[in-house]
């Protein structure tokens, strides 16, 4: 289905949600092919190629809101769904702060999809899943590689609504990651490769599959340490996963809830000045880039945590209302069956011009953290203690030691925040906790 059809779908979703006795409408329409390829021992474990397509439409009326969805795109099911979306906002809670964005519009992000992905048949991206595979495997000390896994997905993206606005974009995205262990039995400990791009030639095999094992060699033998409070140096994969929950809890909506322990600290100090985040919905090289959010809003970059200090939340249009703010742009879609609401783009972890070794020089006798488990179940979201486990390897002397596993490390997120002393680089994109552009490390106090 082509951009075009899928514009005029939802016109006309629109034009049947006014018949249908909407005051005000809207329509948001998709058309997707995802493709997934896992290999095992150099064989393919599995293969799937599935497409879809949908409508969403948002109607309404008297200070009340309803929504519907559906995949027939004809004439007879957008009557219907147009039906069905103003038969639930007449049943729904008058929501004074509801309705459209009272101004519209699409950022000039670029082109978001790469022809080149169609360049790509089955045969070759099994082959570059067995190149990642092969990759980890030839590592002399590598036990085992669990899993190795290939995904792409193309799509387009249409909105219109009853204020005569329509926009329409495409999109594609590839990623793969592997999964390898080291050692044998109680000493068995695992390590991760990723890589990603717009399409599968922008991920490096090679690279990704000996990130996974050197990442498991690196841990292997790990013994549980004793305890000590010391400074600590984040993987890029764990500050990722942080950085995606402290975005989480920037939502408007959370802190309108009284669910985000940064509900009353806005314009408060609460980090490092070396600790920079943003919401970047416009970054070239996001994957979570977009022209306008999932109401017709342009994209655009909010600065969250500059200078230490917290300098906004993230808004949709009904959250700003609420507020008296103006939105950010930040609506999500997480498909055409759900209705917008406030999410994270692309975060961004500013990176700095250290290196890892500095950092590990910095810190002296502490602990480098390359893993964590239990993150969104170990935190709580108002108070912002954290308790969750990991493994590393100790820092001695300014150096990388031993492997450790099997303990716990417990703060809470403000300190940790506050404690940051530098960030170093270069970034890279994590696709843990959401779409994360995170720098390689960021060592904390003790």
């Amino acid at each position: 289905m082509s951009e075009v059809d899928l514009e005029q779908a939802a016109a006309r979703a629109v034009e049947a949600a006014l018949a249908a006795g909407a005051d005000d409408a809207e329509a948001w329409a998709e058309h997707g092919v995802e493709r997934e390829i896992r290999v095992y021992e150099g064989a393919v474990e599995s293969l799937t190629d599935a497409a879809s397509q949908g409508i969403g439409i948002r109607s309404f009326s008297d200070g009340r809101w309803g929504y519907a969805y559906g995949t027939d795109l004809t004439d007879d099911g957008l009557q219907s769904l147009a039906r069905a979306a103003a038969g639930a906002a007449a049943v729904a809670d008058p929501d004074e702060h509801a309705g459209l964005p009272d101004d519209f519009g699409a950022a000039d992000v670029g082109s978001l999809a790469s022809p080149e992905l169609a360049n790509w048949d089955t045969a070759r991206k099994i082959e570059l899943a067995l190149a990642i595979e092969q990759a980890a495997r030839s590592r002399e000390g590598v036990s085992q590689v669990e899993e190795t896994m290939y995904a792409d997905a193309s799509g387009r993206v249409a909105v219109a609504n009853s204020r005569d606005f329509a926009a329409s974009f495409e999109s594609t995205i590839a990623y793969a990651w592997s999964s390898a262990f080291a050692g044998e039995g109680s000493d068995l400990m695992t390590g991760l490769g990723v890589g990603m791009g717009r399409d599968p030639g922008a991920i490096d095999p090679e690279a990704v599959g000996t990130e996974a094992a050197d990442r498991a060699l690196s841990l292997a033998g790990a013994r549980q340490p004793e305890g000590r409070r010391c400074p600590v140096v984040l993987d890029p994969f764990v500050a990722a996963s942080f950085a995606g929950f402290i975005g989480g809890m920037l939502s408007a909506d959370a802190v309108q809830r009284g669910r985000s322990l940064f509900a009353d600290k806005e314009g408060e100090e609460i980090a490092g000045t070396e600790f920079v985040l943003a919401d970047d919905g416009t970054h070239p090289e996001g994957p979570s880039t977009a022209p306008f959010d999932g109401e017709g809003s342009p994209r655009r970059r909010t600065p969250l945590i500059d200078g230490g200090k917290l300098l906004t939340f993230l808004y949709d249009v009904r959250t700003a209302r609420k507020g008296e703010r103006e939105t950010t742009g930040n609506a999500g879609r997480g498909s055409y069956r759900t209705p917008p609401s406030v999410s994270t783009t692309n975060l961004v972890l500013e990176a700095g011009d250290a290196t890892l070794e500095e950092l590990v020089a910095r810190a002296g006798d502490g602990l480098y953290v390359a893993s964590v488990a239990g993150l969104h179940s170990g935190v709580n979201p108002v108070s912002g203690t954290f308790s969750v486990g990991a493994t590393g390897r100790l820092i001695e002397n300014g150096e990388l030691g031993r492997p450790v596993r099997e303990m716990t490390i417990a703060s809470d997120l403000v300190s940790m925040l506050k404690s940051v002393q530098a960030v170093g680089g270069p970034g890279r994109w994590v696709p843990f906790g959401g779409s994360v552009r995170s720098a390689w490390a960021a060592p904390c106090s003790g």
